[in-house]
């Protein structure tokens, strides 16, 4: 647990190792929320949190999920079972697949295996219809009267939508504002990376949504990869540098047989180069600790979108 300023805390998810994957609790006149879960391994952390906190599970007035990628959404359902006042609060687009969430079972053991995805993500546990809410773009919710808006920011995922916290201009931003780990900090301040994951990734709607979480003049963000930074400006044009320059990369091989291995190379050599310019002192070794998971994924979300491209 890491307490922030505002009565937000981050709680390590434990999700593939630590600083990975953070849950935020926002608490306000005895009243709290969570912002994304991690997965349902991560759930035991999440109460304990709670305990740690002094507050009680039935203090829960929300459960709320930037998106429904499994790492963000895994474990809403096994932690609505013991908040019994909570009510999630999920994107349209995605309240169906918390509700019956076979297709997204069935589409990760597709990925991963059934052995791998179970070691990650254990059981998900479906949402009962009566006590998930939906949002519309721009819709606010009160947390024992601190409003929360919901803005609905497509890019990483069309099911996304970013928490403005408007009284403390802050934004829980979930992937939308990108990855930022902590290992990557130096003097300069943090360091932040797109993810542009399969298989919904879209340039100009994510920039898009980037500029207009930008009109919210916010102090903070708080990203599930990982937690809170500020000097916002200087991280909203770096990050729109590399959606552009992932862009540029990924067109100038659309065409090569092997697309997977040159997008790749070309992205690591990017993020080599804006980390020194950054300060970092770290091995090229440690950094592929640190981002070889998103560059993988990165360049998996940047074929599926040249495929849709060619199509479209």
């Amino acid at each position: 647990m890491q307490r922030h300023p505002d009565g937000v805390t981050a709680v390590d998810t434990e999700y593939v190792r630590p600083g990975l994957a953070a849950s935020h609790i926002i608490e306000h006149e005895g009243r709290a929320a969570f912002v994304d879960t991690g997965t349902t391994h991560s759930v035991p952390l999440l109460l304990a949190a709670l305990d740690e906190l002094g507050l009680a599970r039935d203090a829960v007035d929300y459960v709320i999920l930037t998106h429904v990628h499994l790492d963000h959404a895994g474990g809403a359902g096994r932690l609505m079972q013991a908040l019994p006042q909570a009510r999630a609060v999920l994107h349209p687009r995605g309240a169906p697949h918390m509700i019956d969430p076979s297709k997204l079972i069935a589409g990760s053991m597709a990925v991963y295996g059934e052995a791998r995805y179970r070691e990650l993500y254990g059981e998900l546990v479906p949402i009962p219809s009566e006590r998930v809410v939906t949002t519309q773009d721009g819709q606010r919710l009160s947390l024992a009267g601190r409003p929360l808006e919901f803005v609905h920011t497509p890019g990483h995922a069309l099911h996304h939508q970013v928490i403005v916290d408007l009284e403390h201009r802050s934004l829980f931003t979930g992937d939308t504002f990108g990855l930022s780990y902590r290992e990557l900090d130096t003097e300069q301040g943090a360091f932040i990376v797109p993810t542009t994951t399969p298989t919904q990734f879209d340039p100009e709607q994510l920039i898009a949504s980037v500029d207009r979480l930008l009109g919210y003049a916010p102090q903070a963000l708080y990203l599930t990869h990982y937690s809170r930074v500020t000097d916002v400006p200087r991280l909203a044009e770096l990050l729109k540098l590399q959606i552009h320059e992932f862009v540029k990369i990924a067109r100038s091989h659309r065409a090569e047989a092997n697309r997977f291995n040159a997008i790749s190379a070309d992205m690591r050599a990017l993020w080599l180069e804006l980390l020194r310019r950054h300060g970092c002192t770290l091995t090229e070794a440690r950094i592929d600790e640190v981002l070889g998971t998103d560059l993988e994924l990165n360049t998996q979300g940047l074929i599926a979108w040249l495929d849709r491209e060619r199509k479209g």
